[in-house]
């Protein structure tokens, strides 16, 4: 049983027992500074396979698509308590990685039992969570003030791309196999940037044939992946966001993939109202 978690981690057991089938470590992590709160001491880690999304973000880390947007950006950042993996949100904000909307989403992953390889897109986008005093007679006298992005000056992710990412995950091994950006921003790429990849929401699936099929990425595109090597093979622009996981069937020896286009969502592109089905003449 592989279980992906929103941390960036796949944890793997026996389906039988339950046992791990890779060691999971109990490791201190850090304390809260809010008073009257405590922590967990520890969070548990699988030794295998590593985290497929980024955990924590230091001043290194910060964004350099521009030296105005990495200014910005370093300014936030020394507001903001920051730290590896679970730092507990505070009164003066703390940045959060990956973030509300990552590493795997509500979507899952997709496997293929000929290969042992588990297919999951992620995210790397950051939130800064402020604390503000409560009633002090409520039983929880610090709450949080929303569910805020950590943005450049120009509403792009204040860390360096990529911020969505699709993983191939060898469960023998515990490794991972590649990892390649998902989606891109066409303003950012006229600009001559790499392909930074968007926040993602919809899964993968996996066909025999050897294709890894997903929609996801805020550009609206429909893409399918060579699912050994994670080379794009062809992609196809939605009339709005395929925010959604595709399916495949078959009718009559003719194979279909299908997608809803729903557009909108947390990502804020237009809306749709299809679905929309792709096969071979």
């Amino acid at each position: 049983m592989a279980q992906v978690t929103k941390t960036g981690f796949v944890f793997l057991f026996d389906r039988q027992t339950g046992e791990p089938l890779f060691p999971i470590e109990n490791r201190p992590v850090p304390a809260s500074d809010v008073p009257g709160e405590l922590a967990s001491p520890t969070q548990p880690f699988p030794i295998k396979p590593p985290p497929f999304c980024r955990q924590s973000v230091v001043e290194a880390d910060l964004t350099d698509i521009s030296p105005q947007a990495h200014d910005e950006a370093l300014k936030q950042f020394c507001r903001y308590r920051s730290g590896p993996a679970f730092t507990p949100p505070s009164t003066n904000g703390t940045v959060i990685v990956p973030g509300f909307h990552g590493g795997a989403t509500w979507s899952g992953a997709s496997f293929d039992p000929e290969t042992a390889i588990l297919y999951v897109n992620a995210n790397n986008q950051p939130n800064v969570t402020h604390l503000v005093e409560h009633d002090q007679a409520d039983r929880e006298p610090f709450v949080p003030t929303g569910y805020f992005r950590f943005l450049d000056k120009d509403g792009y992710p204040a860390i360096k791309p990529p911020w969505g990412v699709l993983n191939a995950i060898d469960l023998n091994k515990g490794e991972i196999l590649w990892q390649v950006p998902l989606g891109e921003y066409p303003e950012l790429t006229a600009r001559g940037i790499p392909q930074t990849g968007t926040e993602t929401f919809g899964g993968t699936i996996v066909t025999a044939g050897g294709l890894v099929f997903i929609g996801s990425s805020k550009d609206e595109k429909f893409h399918a992946f060579d699912k050994s090597s994670g080379k794009l093979l062809w992609q196809f622009k939605l009339d709005a966001g395929g925010y959604a996981t595709p399916c495949t069937y078959m009718v009559k020896g003719r194979q279909y993939v299908v997608i809803a286009v729903g557009g909108g969502g947390k990502l804020g592109t237009k809306s749709g109202d299809s679905y929309v089905a792709f096969a071979f003449p």
